[in-house]
């Protein structure tokens, strides 16, 4: 195919034609398809449906004769803490298991570093007038709300195939006392799925912050879900930390909603010995503890590390197609085109699409109207707004594998509307 840079006017015009042509009749056909977000459909939902089998007389006792129906253990249980710990590489002291939310957490987090502070603090961040977080984009939508919802304010970092641009990240956060976080997935990253390097994770670890209550918000939402058959490993932050001192400035999160129920999962925060101690105080008015009985049925029901990797081997296998069957259509839609790249990641829940300046919103709008529902355009960028409007997420996750063959198509012939306008209009 002509690239579209390369065609002429006429050329361009009758390209238009046909792809409205197409897109009419992929109108008429009346489709109902949702891409907006990254969750599992039923069948993956349904791999863990045997946790759900156990004898629930064999869930009351923790190793050490804990009844979890009960009172206690307001970091979680030993088992669960253990587990993960030894899955992301730190002892279990280091580990507070919460509710089933991860990002419940992550709010949680920011609200009492607003409101009561964070270790090696002098005062609240809410107290300290103007505050500002670091955002990698394109990112994840939800840890912008957070923000917004909170009125602090957010400063865009570019995102490369490494991790954010760590030059501009040590720029702000070592001369600006008012910078007081950063948001990072730095396993398939959302939604570029870009892994961040040993140097990267070198450069997080030394960073030398202008505040004295600085947090990296770890977000390793991902850190299981490769999906080829390739390992893909990510440094330890805490072991880099080490070398530098910084333990305190880091808070990891992860979850098992993408590994087990989406709305019955367990959630981790792993962070230095101090920041433990201090956030369990902060924990302990507020709650009494979690679900341990949900605890303690995941480790049950995976026994060690080995047996939740062996879990998310299974997952891989269901999900490699879907992503699959999005790349293939996206080859077959615009290749040659010139108007479009993409990610092709090798786990995580998204693809990352940039088309040219000036199209994601028209493609959005036009695939709405033709029954396909994407994640809003703008979305991945702080306050909705991407500045040149190009960048579109994908979540092939969802979908039948059917459906999200059509969803691209139609995606397709929408970015190829979008795109011949804009040329066009440029004439």
């Amino acid at each position: 195919m002509k690239s579209y840079l390369d065609m002429t006017t006429a050329e361009r015009k009758a390209e238009l034609a046909e792809q409205q042509k197409k897109y009419a009749k992929a109108k008429a056909a009346g489709y109902h398809l949702d891409m907006s977000r990254g969750k599992p459909d039923a069948t993956q939902l349904n791999l863990s449906m045997d946790m759900l089998q156990q004898n629930p007389y064999d869930l009351i006792y923790t190793r050490k004769g804990t009844d979890v129906r009960n009172y206690g253990e307001l970091a979680g249980v030993d088992e669960a803490k253990e587990l993960f710990g030894r899955l992301l590489g730190v002892d279990m002291e280091n580990v507070i298991m919460g509710g089933q939310s991860s990002l419940a957490l992550m709010y949680d987090t920011v609200i009492k570093a607003l409101v009561l502070g964070v270790y090696g603090g002098a005062k609240p961040w809410g107290q300290q007038g103007t505050i500002k977080f670091l955002c990698p984009v394109p990112g994840y939508d939800r840890h912008f709300r957070i923000c917004e919802e909170f009125g602090i304010e957010m400063i865009s970092i570019p995102m490369g195939k490494n991790g954010p641009d760590m030059a501009l990240v040590r720029q702000y956060v070592e001369s600006d006392p008012a910078v007081k976080g950063i948001w990072c997935v730095p396993k398939y990253s959302n939604p570029t799925g870009c892994v961040y390097s040993p140097d990267t994770v070198e450069a997080f670890a030394a960073l030398k912050p202008a505040a004295d209550d600085f947090r990296i918000f770890w977000d390793n939402a991902y850190f299981v879900h490769g999906f080829r058959n390739r390992e893909e490993p990510l440094r330890n932050i805490f072991d880099a930390c080490r070398k530098y001192g910084s333990e305190d400035m880091v808070y990891e999160f992860m979850s098992t909603s993408k590994a087990t129920f989406s709305g019955a999962g367990v959630a981790v925060l792993v962070a230095s010995r101090n920041n433990i101690a201090f956030l369990t105080r902060q924990m302990s008015v507020q709650t009494l503890g979690y679900d341990k009985i949900n605890q303690l049925r995941h480790v049950r029901y995976f026994k060690n590390v080995e047996g939740l990797k062996k879990h998310m081997r299974k997952q891989a296998n269901y999900l490699r197609p879907k992503f699959d069957c999005a790349l293939a259509a996206l080859h077959t839609g615009l290749d040659g085109t010139g108007i479009g790249t993409w990610t092709e990641p090798n786990g995580g829940y998204f693809i990352s699409y940039d088309g040219l300046p000036g199209t994601a919103k028209r493609c959005i709008q036009l695939c709405s109207e033709a029954g396909v529902q994407f994640t809003a355009a703008g979305s991945c960028f702080p306050y909705g707004i991407d500045p040149e409007d190009k960048n579109v997420r994908i979540a092939p996750s969802y979908p039948s594998t059917q459906e999200l063959y059509l969803s691209i198509n139609v995606f397709c012939i929408c970015q190829k509307i979008a795109a011949l306008e804009v040329l066009l209009g440029e004439e």
